[in-house]
């Protein structure tokens, strides 16, 4: 196959390593958009390929499919993406990426200790959170999510 005929489907899901059901849910959802060859066939560009590598990555990393879209639909329709295209969408994943490698990092290093969250089942939560006062920061493990304790 030349490498202008485009990819089948089932090509691409073995280079992805998606199934094709999941490759159809995206294209349904408007995020690949695959064309139509002289024998009725859908075939998908190679730069397919990397949207939908993208779309894995950036799944496992916490972005919805509309977000991941909303970055995706700058992306030119008529060309492959470029390096700075896949550059500026970079970059604008990348305030919420740090955020998410700061929360991750905090919770690795002080799992074992007190995190806010209430429960109150370590010795160290006596000290951290007596009586639960981090509740008054609002819900959820407020030490992990920025919050730090009052002594």
């Amino acid at each position: 196959m030349a490498v202008n005929d485009g990819l089948s489907i089932g090509a691409l899901a073995g280079r992805t390593g998606l199934a094709v059901s999941a490759i159809r849910y995206y294209e349904a959802q408007g995020l690949i958009k695959p064309w139509r060859n002289a024998g009725g066939q859908r075939r998908f560009e190679r730069a397919d390929l990397r949207k939908l590598s993208f779309i894995m990555i950036a799944q496992q990393f916490g972005f919805t499919l509309p977000q991941i879209k909303a970055e995706l639909d700058q992306l030119p329709g008529k060309r492959p993406p470029t390096k700075a295209d896949w550059a500026r969408i970079s970059e604008s994943f990348r305030d919420a990426l740090d955020q998410r490698i700061e929360t991750l990092t905090k919770l690795r290093e002080n799992l074992d200790g007190c995190i806010g969250c209430g429960c109150l089942s370590l010795d160290v939560c006596a000290m951290y959170n007596p009586v639960d006062r981090a509740a008054e920061k609002g819900p959820g493990p407020r030490y992990l999510m920025g919050d730090s304790p009052e002594a």
